[in-house]
């Protein structure tokens, strides 16, 4: 398992032979740290992104499904109205197909 370097430490370990030569002939010992940043973020710009296309996606899913609601309650209208006839209510009488005489 492998232990991340405490905050603010620059090297997990220094070789032995290495700092007793450092001691021993005054000669500093350099440490490279690499923390330069990416010459772009991509994670500022996907982000967001990622987030509008997912919402984009998702808007269009619920103006599909409810398209496909209509259609249904549409077509379920049709059937009902071509089986039940016309119907009154109160001498008020609707027909809601036409005959199927022409």
């Amino acid at each position: 398992m492998s232990q991340p370097t405490p905050p603010g430490q620059m090297a997990p370990h220094i070789p032995a032979d290495v700092f007793q030569r450092a001691q021993a002939t005054g000669q500093p010992v350099v440490f490279v740290v690499n923390n330069a940043p990416p010459a772009f973020p991509w994670q500022r710009l996907l982000i967001p992104f990622a987030i509008a296309g997912a919402a984009a996606l998702g808007t269009w899913g619920v103006v599909a499904a409810l398209c496909w609601l209509m259609d249904v309650a549409a077509h379920t209208a049709t059937v009902i109205g071509g089986a039940a006839g016309p119907i009154g209510a109160g001498g008020i009488t609707l027909k809601l197909a036409r005959s199927k005489s022409t």
